[in-house]
């Protein structure tokens, strides 16, 4: 074998993740020496991610796209299960319907977006651009609500029904997205910051971490043939493994099935893999803590402390390497929806989930909107990203809110799926769309707020 510099596929890997890490470790010195960049609450991983996007199109770096957005995907699985294996500190009740709420939030804002991105592109229609596609407006919210993987794929699918470059816009309208998630979101963090109504934690060099957090009684000892990281590790890679099993079995079982159906669900079960690994994750927990309560187990394998480390690990490689991988020409000659769509979609986003997260998180409001409104503008990596700046340790159910939220959201987003392939067909069918969004949408408000009446009586 080739170990010289010649074997791109040897040394291309090592490359990549030293780019990442130096972007980091470069973030993270700016961070401390300037100080309007510590005071502005900007995440170090979005910092890196931006510096690593700004020598990329200097050619600077030698960033591989297709390694970033790899980093991205598998990132956010290996994130979410591990924090689906910490041990809860306490049960949620039985009356908790958080998740279908949350589910309710989720689908209610991809209504609230589709409503707004069909009424920019049917107003263009009339007006300025009499030969847009009028169904453009409907990846507003696959771009923001779902990410990029929804954005390529229903934008290739109106390209092929007459859309020149929907593939490309709806990658945009993506990318912009996450921009709006980083920037727009760091910017409402200083706001809330400096009138009070959220606190940024000390930094970790004044926090004294428990003993007891790092090593309680129960758990596997800290010194032992295998080191207790290596432990945690193995644990997330052996639920990623086996959420590459299910999702083939479940995948390939579908297309034995129906072609049709499988080409309808199977880009959506990779693509939502986070959801299959954190229910895994959540399964080897319970059947871990089995275990111990009958004697087959001795000790606690899993360590808090450890597996927040990686959670925090994946999370912030994921996030520069996202930013890094956005591609600026995406855009190409649909400047004018694209502004529209990207202002307005921060905009209506925002004011709806300020909205109904009061209701939904009432105990943890700003925790709640932060990380939805980073995850409905982005992708669960920026909510994440966000929430972590006024809740490093994930203390709150924001976090968890937004996988289990996700998990309903599959279901109650179905007919969404429908409207998406009923616009294309004409104008009239776009304002038909438009109106059953709207019927949808209030369904859902229905359903959030019974459902809190429920919990508040239980």
């Amino acid at each position: 074998m080739d170990y010289s510099a010649a074997n791109h596929a040897l040394w291309n890997i090592i490359i990549q993740f030293g780019l990442l890490a130096a972007a980091i470790l470069f973030a993270n010195f700016l961070r401390q020496r300037l100080p309007f960049i510590r005071k502005s609450l900007m995440p170090v991983a979005v910092l890196g991610g931006f510096l690593l996007l700004l020598a990329k199109y200097l050619g600077i770096a030698p960033v591989d796209q297709d390694l970033m957005e790899m980093l991205v995907y598998h990132g956010i699985a290996l994130g979410f299960i591990a924090m689906s294996l910490r041990v809860p500190a306490e049960k949620t009740g039985k009356g908790d319907l958080t998740g279908l709420k949350s589910g309710a939030v989720i689908v209610s804002t991809y209504l609230v977006q589709g409503v707004t991105g069909l009424l920019v592109t049917l107003m263009l229609s009339y007006t300025l651009m009499p030969s847009i596609f009028q169904a453009a407006g409907l990846l507003l919210p696959m771009g923001y609500g779902q990410g990029p993987g929804q954005a390529n794929n229903i934008g290739s699918s109106y390209e092929a029904l007459g859309f020149a470059g929907g593939r490309s816009f709806g990658l945009a309208i993506a990318a912009a997205g996450y921009l709006v998630a980083c920037v727009v979101g760091v910017i409402i963090l200083n706001l809330l910051s400096r009138r009070g109504k959220v606190s940024r934690p000390h930094s970790s060099a004044e926090i004294q971490p428990d003993a007891n957090y790092f090593q309680s009684r129960d758990e596997i000892p800290i010194s032992d043939s295998i080191d207790k990281l290596s432990v945690q590790l193995a644990m997330v890679l052996l639920v990623y493994l086996a959420t590459y099993f299910a999702a083939w079995g479940v995948t390939s079982g579908l297309t034995a099935v129906s072609a049709g159906l499988a080409n309808t669900l199977n880009t959506l079960i990779w693509g939502f893999n986070f959801i299959i690994g954190s229910a895994l994750a959540i399964l080897l927990r319970i059947l871990l803590e089995r275990g111990r309560r009958s004697g087959m187990i001795r000790r606690q394998y899993q360590n808090n402390y450890l597996l927040n480390r990686l959670s925090g690990f994946f999370f912030d490689i994921m996030i520069v390497a996202g930013i890094a991988s956005i591609n600026l020409e995406d855009i190409r000659g649909l400047w004018l929806p694209f502004v529209l769509m990207a202002v307005l979609g921060a905009l209506v986003t925002w004011i709806h989930l300020a909205f109904v997260c009061k209701v939904v998180y009432k105990d943890y409001y700003y925790e709640g909107l932060i990380s939805m409104y980073g995850m409905l503008t982005g992708t669960i990596s920026s909510g994440v990203l966000l929430l972590r700046e006024i809740d490093p340790d994930l203390a709150t159910p924001a976090a968890n809110n937004l996988v289990v939220g996700s998990s309903f959201g599959i279901i109650l987003g179905a007919p969404v799926l429908v409207l998406v392939s009923l616009a294309p067909r004409s104008t009239r069918f776009c304002w038909i769309v438009v109106a059953l969004a709207a019927l949808y949408c209030g369904l859902l408000y229905l359903l959030i707020f019974k459902a809190h009446r429920h919990t508040n009586k239980t």
